[in-house]
């Protein structure tokens, strides 16, 4: 399994905190407002907007509180002009390291990346340094409990899936990122409940970080989620289940 999967497996597992909730949300309503800006306020002519909404409900948003988000977006609201940053660079071990981010201050971001990584014994690399190790899909993971490996098989593949893999406790659907929202409809049509959905970036192969390195590697991963401009990161850190148990 992708560490980064792996981290989002764990992350929902352990479930949010309070405090956890209100970083959730905060991610969330810049990624709403991004995408009603970029797209419109329509989710169903907006798939960006769509998936979103669909986090935001999953997480149990107020109806109020996206709604509010969506009209900043589209400029109904006053509201906060949120740029996409993307940064490159390497974490505990040299593992690869991309980072997702939306600001209203650059200055303020890249500080406190650099930092981040920094105090991880890693450091912010230049434009393209790592990216090309990743390719951008859409993963949809679904707990082994509950269903049947040749009709999730059916289901995902008629829509158009590119693979699905078996990862312990989880089937992996694995999508072009263009046929994501076909897959994922389908999927839910079925009624095959979804442990996690989204468009990721899938590194090409994998990193082993082990010791310190991968305890280090956990708490960088920590601080990155921490951080309310970085709204996803990806790695190719392949971190054993031991170094989890262990954190």
């Amino acid at each position: 399994m992708s560490g980064h999967s792996k981290w989002s497996t764990i992350k929902h597992k352990k479930g949010a905190t309070d405090v956890k909730r209100g970083k959730i949300f905060t991610k969330l309503i810049k990624e709403i407002t991004v995408a009603a800006r970029m797209g419109g306020g329509d989710p169903e002519a907006n798939p960006r907007l769509r998936r979103a909404l669909n986090d935001a409900r999953a997480q149990n948003m107020p109806k109020d509180t996206f709604e509010r988000a969506i009209k900043k977006g589209t400029g109904e609201l006053e509201g906060v002009n949120y740029e996409e940053i993307l940064y490159e660079g390497y974490g505990p071990g040299g593992v690869a390291v991309l980072l997702d981010c939306l600001t209203d201050n650059k200055n303020r971001t890249i500080a406190d990346v650099r930092y981040i990584f920094g105090k991880a014994g890693g450091n912010v690399g230049t434009d393209g340094c790592v990216s090309w190790m990743f390719d951008k899909k859409g993963l949809i993971s679904v707990d082994k409990e509950g269903v049947d490996e040749d009709t999730l098989m059916e289901v995902a593949l008629d829509a158009g899936a590119e693979d699905i893999t078996d990862e312990g406790d989880v089937f992996e659907v694995i999508t072009a990122s263009e046929d994501f929202d076909a897959v994922k409809d389908a999927v839910d049509n079925a009624e095959i409940k979804c442990q996690m959905a989204e468009i990721t970036m899938l590194p090409q192969n994998m990193t082993r970080v082990e010791g310190k390195e991968a305890e280090q590697m956990i708490r960088f991963m920590d601080a990155l989620d921490d951080c309310d401009d970085i709204q996803k990161f990806y790695t190719n850190a392949d971190i054993p289940d031991e170094a989890f148990e262990a954190m």
